[in-house]
Order: structure tokens, then C-alpha cells, then sequence
């Protein structure tokens, strides 16, 4: 059975593609940090979908829960979807404000991380390690070519490297059945404004973007599903915008 690893699966985008995946009939396996009342919500309804689904508390910065993350997909069949989700922002500061606490969390979580958990991914699932090869998509940001200016440029600067991420990792492992490629989201209405202190941003500013409104986590999640599926079987090293034309 196909398996789709995910971290952050708990809420927000990650939720989506959790409840997206197993409405296609996958399998999944998820990763959260804290808020376990949310992850048990999101494997129920995933669960209720007809799928199994399993979840892992952990760090996207911990090796040897990443290990286990995938580990546990394999236990309950073939991983060949990978999608690389878990991420922070922290509140609004222009850089000159940022101490490097701030800075060092945002890259350690949002980069290392992410490097960490596509590096798991490449060691498993391309064809000449055993795996059965696959796709693996990436959330990067608009904020990756827009700079998050005056707001969050530490987290526009660690997006733009994982533009870099699934171009420089589809050159290496697309040859050996594994696609990589990257999501940029716009203002999509979800929590991280909230948690960038900054509730209402969605209604401050979602008219303002050329639809004349804010995406949503589903919307979001149907171009990561898209090309994790084989509709998208000839894409590779790309960067596809989910963000209503801004």
C-alpha cells in the first residue's frame, strides 16, 4: 500500500493534505510537536476516511525521530510520498529587530529540519536504495521571492532555500525515481498568522491580493496532492505558486 510521510500533520495545510491523502486512499503517517488534541482529531477523521493512519510526536530536527517517522511508514506499507511540512514563523519584526535567537529557531526549524527530513527521504526512497521511488514535495512560501519585508524576512530567507532544496535534490535523485518539488503558498487563511501575532491579517489583507481574497489549507493542499500523484509524473525541480496571483 502507498504510504505518505508528512511533518506537521496535525493542523493548518499540513491538516489538508493529511485528510486530502486519505480521501485518495492513502496511507499515512504524520508528525506533530505539541498540540495532541489536534493530531488525534486530524488521524480520526483521516482514520474515518478508510485509511490507516499513524502519528509521531517528534522534532523535525531530531534524526532519530525522523528515523522513526519514517520507520513507522514502513511499517505499514511501501513510502513513496514525502511531504515536508513542519514550520514556524514568529511575530512581526523587520530584521534590524530580530535577535538571533529568533533567527537561529526559525532557520533551525524551517531549514535544518527540512534538510534533515529530505535527507531521510533520499536515503530511502529512490530505487537504487530498495525504495520504490516517488515524489516528495516541499512547503516553501511566496515569501521565498516576495523578501517578507518589515514582517518576517528571516522566515522568507529560509523558504527561499527550500526553493533551492527541491531543485538541487531533483537533480540528484529524479534520475533514480523520486520527484522533487516545491509549494509556495500566499495568504492562506490559517493559524500561522495567529501564531506570528498577527490574528487578523487574513482580513486586513486577503482582499487586497489580486482574487480578492485570501487561499485556504484545502486549496493549498490540492497542488501538494497534485504533485505527489502521478497526474503530475513528468514535473520535477519545480516551484509551483498556490498564491491567487500575488
Amino acid at each position: 500500500m502507498s504510504v505518505m510521510v508528512i511533518t506537521g500533520g496535525s493542523r493548518g495545510i499540513g491538516r489538508a493534505v493529511v485528510l486530502g491523502a486519505a480521501a485518495r486512499g492513502w496511507d499515512v503517517v504524520f508528525s506533530y510537536v505539541s498540540n495532541s488534541d489536534a493530531a488525534a482529531a486530524t488521524a480520526a477523521e483521516a482514520k474515518a476516511l478508510g485509511v490507516r493512519c499513524k502519528v509521531l510526536q517528534g522534532d523535525a530536527r531530531d534524526e532519530a525521530h525522523l528515523a522513526a517517522l519514517f520507520d513507522l511508514g514502513a511499517s505499514i506499507g511501501t513510502v513513496d510520498k514525502c511531504v515536508i511540512n513542519a514550520g514556524v514563523v514568529d511575530v512581526q519584526a523587520t530584521l534590524a529587530d530580530m535577535t538571533a535567537d529568533r533567527i537561529q529557531r526559525v532557520i533551525d526549524i524551517n531549514v535544518v529540519g527540512a534538510l534533515l527530513t529530505a535527507r531521510e527521504a533520499a536515503r530511502r526512497m529512490p530505487k537504487s536504495k530498495g525504495g520504490a521511488g516517488g515524489s516528495i514535495v516541499l512547503l516553501s512560501s511566496a515569501a521565498a521571492r516576495l523578501g517578507g519585508a518589515n514582517n518576517f524576512v528571516d522566515y522568507g530567507a529560509a523558504k527561499g532555500a527550500m526553493d533551492t532544496l527541491a531543485r538541487g535534490l531533483s537533480d540528484e535523485i529524479s534520475g533514480d525515481g523520486v520527484r522533487v518539488n516545491a509549494v509556495r503558498p500566499g495568504i492562506i487563511d490559517t493559524e500561522i498568522h495567529a501564531d506570528a501575532g498577527l490574528p487578523d491579517r487574513v482580513a486586513e489583507i486577503g482582499h487586497l491580493q489580486p482574487m480578492g481574497r485570501a487561499g485556504t489549507a484545502e486549496e493549498t493542499a490540492e497542488a501538494i496532492l497534485w504533485l505527489l500523484s502521478n497526474a503530475s509524473s513528468y514535473s520535477t525541480g519545480t516551484h509551483l505558486d498556490v498564491s491567487g496571483g500575488r
